[in-house]
């Protein structure tokens, strides 16, 4: 077993603090990864305040992780020591269901997916836990290889925010001549832009906000919508092909679905506390549609970081040390933050 360090939630609602636990040894088809930065994602505070039910604790949080290999296993075939890795949301799955088949790893059917933290390992029947340490031992089936070309810190949240706005818009094939919308200049939202308009689409950022329109601007938003000013919502009605909706307050879906144009698709990321109401009429009279999206499987993950990779996309990020983490989630429930924290592991020793 490899002793590992760490921060954890001891139960819900409580600070994070140091906590040493055993990572397993690293088996014939498992790398082994030195974590030199991980992601704060706002699913962690979720988790640790057990807001979606089911949390397990002692809880290590942590999805969006990056490092260095440093062992394999001895039928390692994709990974070598000294290469750059990285771990997204899932560790495992069950491998044989027809999601799994199909590389849709994130639907598995039959156990679901392991998550990286706050799952059960296969191998162990352990706790999983996540990229709040200083190390992990991951299935190379699951592990995605990083350039060297980006900057690790800002790679980070590519494994969560990036890979979430991403597939859905690999999903419904967005590019050139599609006019899409992307609520929430958060985490999500700002991943949602930059990736979007490389792809060749125009883009609009809706916002409660005035003050945000030159942050959106640089980004890469050709355009800026403040959803206070109804003359500006007029404007754009029926507009759209798809609205990214990455907003995880409670929200009032009726005055953006009518910015769809007919046929078109809101597709929902954030996960609001209570369920939003839609009156049928909205959907029925332009044949529009919501739809909803997880992360993205292993392959069309690593197809995200090839990407981001060819097209110089990374996440803006506050760089923080491990020690100021309550601090940082008391910061993210304010919003302020541009617009992900990651943690450097390194002060995990200081």
């Amino acid at each position: 077993m490899l002793p590992t360090k760490a921060y954890a939630a001891p139960a819900v609602n409580v600070p994070l603090e140091p906590f040493n636990f055993e990572r397993r040894d690293v088996g014939p088809h498992d790398v082994l990864i030195d974590i030199q930065f991980c992601g704060v994602c706002h699913s962690d505070l979720h988790q640790i305040r057990d807001e979606w039910g089911g949390s397990v604790f002692p809880m290590v949080p942590g999805h969006e992780i990056v490092g260095r290999v440093t062992k394999v296993g001895d039928h390692v075939k994709n990974f070598k020591v000294g290469d750059l890795a990285g771990v997204g949301c899932m560790v495992d799955s069950c491998r044989t269901c027809p999601s799994c088949q199909e590389g849709l790893e994130q639907y598995c059917e039959t156990t679901g997916m392991v998550g990286t933290y706050g799952g059960i390992e296969p191998q162990t029947g352990r706790p999983t836990y996540g990229g709040y340490s200083s190390q992990i031992v991951v299935d190379e089936k699951y592990t995605l290889k990083v350039s060297d070309k980006l900057d690790l810190a800002r790679v980070a949240p590519l494994l969560c925010a990036g890979i979430t706005t991403y597939s859905p818009l690999r999903q419904w094939k967005v590019g050139p001549g599609h006019r899409v919308a992307v609520m929430g200049l958060g985490g999500l939202g700002h991943m949602a832009v930059k990736l979007a308009a490389a792809m060749g689409a125009e883009v609009t950022v809706l916002s409660t906000s005035p003050n945000k329109e030159a942050d959106a601007k640089e980004l890469g938003a050709h355009k800026f919508v403040v959803t206070k000013d109804a003359a500006q919502l007029k404007e754009v009605r029926n507009y759209f092909d798809f609205i990214i909706n990455t907003v995880s307050a409670p929200l009032d879906l009726a005055a953006y679905l009518n910015l769809l144009r007919r046929d078109g698709t809101m597709i929902l990321l954030g996960v609001p506390p209570e369920a939003p109401q839609v009156h049928a009429f909205q959907l029925i009279g332009k044949r529009r549609r919501i739809a909803g999206s997880l992360i993205g499987g292993i392959a069309e993950t690593q197809e995200m970081l090839d990407f981001c990779a060819e097209h110089n996309i990374m996440s803006d990020i506050e760089l923080i040390d491990i020690k100021d983490i309550n601090e940082s989630y008391e910061r993210m429930l304010k919003g302020d933050v541009k617009y992900r924290f990651v943690i450097d592991l390194a002060t995990l020793d200081n």
